[in-house]
Formats: structure tokens, C-alpha cells, sequence
């Protein structure tokens, strides 16, 4: 009898057989690890920016609550200018008492108050609330001032809650509730790598409180004793951190029980990307869409922020609404995390299931197995050091904006008149400005285009005639507007004519001037966050020829992507096409190989110092929010040196100025890249020394296999949604 051929599979093994059957599910969990390794990433970058560039770009104020204190007719005829004017930007209502509608300022019922001037008189009063948002109180005084002057008033403008003195910006309370957020949901993440037993609600509860207490102590330390944006308050920070991160806190562990790793995702977008437009704290929230008027309303973000306002800007008043909101987050979340326990236990997605503390885990995503006292450390110094450069730098760098040898070229018809009257000026106002002097017009313009100067100041060409001001809004709103504002208070001082020309003024889809910034940082967060994805979910991707063609696809699909995103679907960016393709992808490209040097050599450890460099300090740096001329000086001699000044240049040429000046900032970025190139080379070869050294297994390209079974399971790959991103 003729005995049967077994069939075989393609690597000879019976297809009934149970190894078969595992080769084949690895080979489907590595292809959606693979996949998913590119849309966290994807979806991180896109949410983010999406949201910013969407809400941001082109704000325009709808229904801005103001009282209107009088009474009659005139009082009558206000409030209806006010409904009809600017397309509905106002929604003003009229109030009999001044008291009645300074308490509603107070309250932050309304944004500003106008107080028609008594009979007989010309004087209207306008009431503002610096404290409730700078930028609020600016838009007020927009929609209030120019109806007072229609009727042939004078304004005198009154803050009935001025920004102190080392807050200048107003940002202090955005930073603070920015950092709570962070320390909420930061953790969870390593913790579930590190830790897994603290994730059980009776060992979470204790460490939350004490982490809460400790974390807002640091924000209050940082922005008050250290920058000096806060004054006092101590207690009642403390008090919102620990409503704030708690509640945060436990809901990011409701996600992660019942995602696992992939609660990043739902975390960074409740509580950061729908967060900070919704907050009410950076922009009016009466010029976002509709929706995150609703959403300041129920986030954590917005309680927080509004709460800090209130407690101290403003005595308290009002300060129970948000409490509340943060602690039926807070009691919401505990009781569905004890349902949850109760019905799953307090096993995680994808961890393997144990409550044993002293059982062997990495500190980080991707890492090789530490001590627990390691783990511990880890867990709580990795989101503990982002939060301090986050809050940190950006306050430090941004709470008090103040004009520092502002470059202005002063034009005359002769060299010798523009030297006398640079003299003038610069004996008048200091250090505010630093002067250069030309007889060219032409010459002196063009340096504005090219980011070389921020103003030109033409002379009068004859006793008492009109001078004029070159600016441009596109080069930069803040720089723009304080230029103008100072050279009219000089013209009025000196009782003469000033014109005012824009040379180069944003369009209509970039009002706030912002779209550069996001841009360039929506290129460098999608080099940044793709190499900290690999280096967290699939450490063993470790050799530079593994890298080069995934990333090089990653930067060429992510530029066209975001083009497309902020062009064809936002209509934010328009055309340019090639241009931002190109100039996106080189950026995304060499910004994954800068990140990759420190991933590589740090582990997951090295996100850290990319953050700082490439992000933290970079948005100062860049003139991308605030001008380069307004921020303490490091971070202007960084301007040329750091990717992110350069990506801001290189989307502000394009966009505005016929790519003049981008060679120059294309170096910039292509000299990082380069630089990290080579650095990858000797990384690569320290990699095979160490391989050679200790005996393992690189056949594969990758960075060896250790010897002996259980060493080489404990150090083997994190599962596939552990990306180390906080």
C-alpha cells in the first residue's frame, strides 16, 4: 500500500501542525503592528493640526457678549450698531446700571462694557478685562471704540482686571492648566508598560493624590517664584490640581482599560487638541466654531484654565462652575473605573495579566528589563521632566513680550538727513529700536521681504510733510502691529502726518498671521513622533538601512498629506503645491533622522531632548507666534540655527514672498539632516561592535538577538499599541 505524500507548507511544516498556525498569526500581527506603527503617528499629527490650523487660521468673532450702560434713545441706537455691526461679531445687550454691568464683567458674563456719557457730556467710558484674555479685551476695544467715535466721543478705556506686571501676555493660567492636563494623562502610558499593577483603582487612587499634589506644586513653583507670572495662590493651585489631574487622571485610566496603549489617542484629543482652542485662555472662545463653545463648557481643560482665572485674576468670583465640572469628571470617571474592575478585573489590553510589582518589565516602551526601583523612577521622571520644559520654557520665553532692538532702516533723501534723524530717534527710544540708515527705498523694502529688517521709516521730503512707515503683517502680526503703534505715538507726539503701508499683508485664509507656524510644526512633529513610535513599538527596527526607505516614504506621504489637509480640505494654505511637498518632505526627513539619534542611542528616553530643541525652544525662537524682537535674547541668536525658525521661514516665503531668503533656511534643515546622517553611520557601526563583542545574532540586519531563551524573552519587543508617547 502506497503511503500518502503529507502536504507541506511553503516553510515545510504541516498546515495542521501548531506551528504553522503560529507562524501564520505572527505573520498577521506583524503586518497590522507594521500598519499601526505609521497611523498612530498619522492620526497624532493629523488630529493635532487639523484641529489648530482649522480653528485658528481665520477666526472670526461671532456673538462676543458686551453691556451698553445707558439709557433713551441714543443708548437704543448703540446696542442696534452693535447688533448689525461686523457681520454679527457683537451681541450686546443694554443695562441701566454701571454697577450691575461691571459685576457682569467681573463675572465674565460679558467681555467688555461702554458707558454712554452723561447728558451734556462727550466722554464714553470703556470698561475691559485684561485678565479675562488679552486678546478678548483687544477685540472689545475693536468693536466698542470706532461705534463711541461714530457718535463723536472720546474714550477713556479702564481694565478693571489688569495683567500684572510679570504677566504681561496673560499666558501664565494657559501653562498651568496645559500642565495639569499633561501630568493627568502623560503617565499612563509608561505605567503601562512599567507598572501595570499601580493601573487597580485601590493602589491608582493614593498615587493620583500624591502625584496631583506634587505636580501642581510644580507648576505654582515654576510660574510664580521662578518666572514670577503667579503671585500667592499656593493653596488654591493646589486645590485645581488636584480636581484637574484627577479627573484627567482617572479617565485616561477608564481609555486604558478599555483600549490599552491606544488611549493615547482619545487622551491627547480631549484633553490637549479640543482642549486649548475650547479653553477660552489663548483665543476668545467667541471667535472658535460653535462647537468649542459648547466644548468650553464641559472639558477639563477650560474648567481648569477658567478656574485658575478666576482664583487669580478676579477674587474667586465664579470659580464653582468649574470646580464642578472637574469633579463630575472626576467622580464619572472613579465609578466607571470600579465598574469596570469589577466586570474585567484590572487586566489591560495587550499586557499580560499580573499584580506582582517585582515582575520583570522594561522602565520604558522598547526597553530591556530594569528593577522596579528603576521602573518607579521612570515612570514618574519622564512626564514629571517634559512637564517642567514645557511649562517651563514656554512661560519663561513668552509671559512678559517686551520691544528689543527692533531693526527699522530709516530712508532719507540724503545719507546725511537719515543719520541725523536715526540719531533723534535712537536718543528718544533707546534700546526699543536698532536703527540702519538708506537713501534706497526699493533697497530698504526689500529687506523686509527677505526678514532682514521688520520696518522702514521714510522721511519727509519737506518741513512738516508726511512720513511714511513700511510694514509687514505677514512677515509677522506682533512685530507689525507694535511698529506701527510706535511710530504713531511719535507722529502724534511730533504733531505730523505718518502713512502706514502694509507692504506684503496677510490673506484672508491667515488673519491671525499663525498658519507659517503650524505648518512647519505640523512637518517637525510628524518627523519627531514617527521615530518615537518605532523606537517604542518596534525597537528591534534599529539599522539605518531599515530606516532610510520607511522614513523617506513617511516624510514624501506625510508632506503630501498635510498639503492637502491645509490647502484642499481647510483652505488655509493656498497652492504652492510642489513647494510644500518638497520643502515638507525634506523637513519631516531630516528632523526623523535628528530624532532618531538620541531614540537610538537613549531609547525612548531621547524624545525628551528632541522636544526641547526642536519644539520647546524653537517656538520662540521662530517669531512664528510672537516676534523674534519680543523674546529674551537666547532665543533670537537660536533663530538661525534651530529647524523649526527655519521650517516657520521657509512656509512664510513661500506663502508671502516668492520663496525669497529659503535657500538659506533650506540649508539650515538640510544641514541637520546631513549632520544626523552621519551620526546615524557611526551608531550603526557601534551596533556591530557590540554585537560582534557580545556574540549575537545580527543576520537579520537587526540589533541582535541575546542569547539564552528567557533573557531573550524579556527583552523582547513591547506589544504593538505600547508606543511610549504620552
Amino acid at each position: 500500500m502506497e503511503t500518502p505524500t503529507p502536504v507541506r507548507d511553503a516553510g515545510g511544516r504541516d498546515p495542521g501542525s501548531p506551528e504553522a498556525g503560529t507562524s501564520d498569526a505572527d505573520k498577521k500581527m506583524k503586518i497590522v503592528k507594521n500598519v499601526f506603527l505609521f497611523v498612530m503617528p498619522f492620526l497624532m499629527v493629523t488630529m493635532m493640526y487639523a484641529t489648530y490650523m482649522g480653528t485658528m487660521h481665520s477666526p472670526q468673532t461671532r456673538d462676543m457678549p458686551v453691556a451698553v450702560v445707558g439709557s433713551g434713545a441714543v443708548a437704543q441706537s448703540v446696542v442696534d450698531e452693535l447688533e448689525t455691526a461686523k457681520d454679527g461679531a457683537a451681541e450686546p445687550r443694554l443695562v441701566a446700571d454701571r454697577t450691575e454691568a461691571l459685576d457682569q464683567l467681573k463675572d465674565r458674563d460679558v467681555a467688555g462694557v461702554l458707558q454712554l456719557p452723561a447728558d451734556g457730556a462727550t466722554e464714553a467710558t470703556l470698561y475691559t478685562a485684561q485678565g479675562a484674555g488679552a486678546s478678548q479685551a483687544s477685540t472689545v476695544k475693536q468693536l466698542l471704540a470706532p461705534v463711541a467715535a461714530g457718535h463723536d466721543w472720546t474714550t477713556k478705556t479702564e481694565d478693571i482686571a489688569p495683567l500684572p506686571s510679570g504677566d504681561s501676555a496673560g499666558i501664565a493660567v494657559l501653562f498651568a492648566a496645559i500642565g495639569m492636563m499633561m501630568v493627568g494623562y502623560s503617565p499612563l502610558s509608561g505605567m503601562i508598560a512599567a507598572v501595570p499593577h499601580l493601573l487597580a483603582v485601590r493602589r491608582f487612587l493614593p498615587t493620583l493624590a500624591g502625584w496631583a499634589v506634587a505636580t501642581s506644586s510644580l507648576i505654582w513653583l515654576i510660574l510664580g517664584p521662578i518666572v514670577g507670572a503667579i503671585d500667592g495662590h499656593y493653596l488654591e493651585f493646589v486645590g485645581v490640581g488636584l480636581l484637574a489631574t484627577g479627573a484627567v487622571a482617572l479617565s485616561q485610566l477608564l481609555f486604558v482599560k478599555l483600549i490599552g496603549g491606544l488611549a493615547v489617542l482619545p487622551g491627547m484629543l480631549l484633553w490637549m487638541v479640543f482642549g486649548v482652542p475650547s479653553s477660552n485662555l489663548a483665543m476668545p472662545i467667541h471667535s472658535m466654531p460653535g462647537f468649542f463653545g459648547f466644548l468650553h463648557h464641559v472639558l477639563p481643560l477650560p474648567a481648569a484654565g477658567e478656574a485658575l482665572r478666576s482664583i487669580v485674576y478676579f477674587d474667586g468670583r465664579g470659580v464653582g462652575t468649574h470646580l464642578l465640572t472637574l469633579a463630575v469628571w472626576l467622580v464619572a470617571a472613579l465609578a466607571l473605573n470600579l465598574l469596570v474592575e469589577h466586570r474585567k478585573g484590572i487586566t489591560i489590553p495587550n499586557t499580560e495579566a499580573t499584580d506582582d510589582p517585582h515582575f520583570p518589565r522594561p522602565a520604558m516602551a522598547g526597553g530591556p528589563v530594569r528593577s522596579k526601583r528603576l521602573r518607579y523612577f521612570a515612570v514618574a521622571a519622564f512626564p514629571l521632566t517634559i512637564l517642567t520644559a514645557v511649562v517651563g520654557l514656554m512661560s519663561a520665553s513668552l509671559h512678559e513680550p517686551q520691544v528689543r532692538d527692533m531693526p527699522v532702516v530709516v530712508v532719507g533723501a540724503s545719507q546725511e538727513q537719515a543719520t541725523q534723524a536715526a540719531r533723534g530717534l535712537q536718543d528718544g527710544l533707546g534700546d526699543l529700536l536698532s536703527l540702519t540708515t538708506s537713501t534706497s527705498l526699493d533697497a530698504a523694502t526689500d529687506q523686509i521681504r527677505e526678514g532682514k529688517t521688520v520696518g522702514v521709516y521714510v522721511l519727509p521730503t519737506s518741513r512738516g510733510g508726511e512720513a511714511t512707515l513700511y510694514t509687514s503683517s505677514a512677515a509677522g502680526v506682533s512685530q507689525h502691529n507694535a511698529l506701527q503703534s510706535m511710530f504713531q505715538q511719535i507722529s502724534a507726539s511730533q504733531k505730523a502726518p505718518l502713512e502706514l503701508t502694509d507692504v506684503q499683508p496677510l490673506n484672508g485664509s491667515d488673519s491671525n498671521g499663525s498658519n507659517s507656524m503650524y505648518a512647519a510644526m505640523a512637518w517637525i512633529m510628524a518627523g519627531f513622533l514617527i521615530m518615537a513610535v518605532l523606537r517604542g513599538g518596534a525597537p528591534e527596527i534599529n539599522r539605518l538601512r531599515q530606516l532610510l526607505p520607511m522614513l523617506a516614504g513617511w516624510a514624501v506621504g506625510m508632506a503630501v498629506w498635510l498639503w492637502f489637509l491645509f490647502d484642499v480640505l481647510i483652505g488655509a494654505i493656498n497652492g504652492h503645491a510642489w513647494a510644500m511637498i518638497g520643502f515638507g518632505a525634506l523637513t519631516i526627513f531630516c528632523i526623523s533622522m535628528f530624532t532618531g539619534v538620541f531614540t537610538r542611542t537613549l531609547g525612548i528616553a531621547g524624545i525628551i531632548p528632541v522636544l526641547v530643541i526642536a519644539i520647546l525652544v524653537g517656538v520662540p525662537a521662530s517669531g512664528g507666534g510672537i516676534s523674534l524682537y519680543m523674546v529674551p535674547g537666547l532665543f533670537r541668536d537660536l533663530n538661525d540655527v534651530l529647524p523649526l525658525p527655519a521650517a516657520v521661514d521657509i512656509v512664510r516665503a513661500t506663502v508671502y514672498f516668492d520663496h525669497a531668503g529659503v535657500a538659506g533656511h533650506l540649508a539650515t534643515i538640510a544641514a541637520w539632516g546631513a549632520v544626523c546622517l552621519l551620526l546615524h553611520v557611526l551608531i550603526d557601526r557601534g551596533i556591530a561592535r557590540r554585537n560582534r563583542r557580545d556574540g549575537t545574532d545580527d543576520a537579520d540586519g537587526g540589533p541582535g538577538t541575546p542569547q539564552g531563551g528567557q533573557e531573550a524573552e524579556r527583552s523582547a519587543p513591547e506589544p504593538l499599541d505600547r508606543t511610549g508617547i504620552a
